[in-house]
């Protein structure tokens, strides 16, 4: 699998050595990221059209979206390697991740364990599975049809 696809291998690989960046370094030496979403969300607060969204946001559902999206590539990328048959390990490997994670947080200075962010991970990872199937379900499709064809 991962010699068939070199490159996507090696780009899985960076990513979660940026998932492991984001959420295993010790909290003094990363930014504060509570403090950037409340910015964010005051300065989003200015315009009174996005008031129906922003006045249903707040840093907590910011930060549960940002774990969401934080785990969509990841998805992406593991179904990628596997394959569409099996999507179902893919979700678990993601699943199995985040509890990783969130274990290992308990042991890393200023980091809070929490398990609301295995939810949001996990559906971050069932999103980006379930987005690079409909991504390539065309080319799926096209493969089948030649196959049918020629065989």
């Amino acid at each position: 699998m991962l010699h068939r696809h070199p490159f996507l291998s090696l780009l899985t690989l960076l990513y979660l050595g940026f998932v492991g960046l984001v959420t295993l370094t010790p909290a003094g030496s990363q930014p504060d990221y509570q403090r950037l979403a409340a910015r964010v969300l005051a300065r989003l607060q200015r315009y009174p059209d996005l008031d129906p969204l922003t006045s249903r946001l707040s840093v907590e559902r910011v930060e549960f979206l940002a774990n969401i999206g934080l785990f969509v590539p990841l998805g992406m990328f593991v179904l990628l390697l596997v394959g569409t048959r099996l999507w179902l390990v893919a979700l678990a490997a993601g699943i199995v991740l985040t509890s990783m994670i969130e274990g290992i947080q308990r042991q890393v200075p200023g980091r809070v364990s929490d398990p609301r962010d295995v939810a949001a991970n996990s559906i971050g990872m069932f999103a980006g599975i379930v987005l690079a199937m409909v991504l390539t379900w065309p080319a799926a499709v096209r493969r089948r049809r030649q196959r049918a064809r020629h065989g």
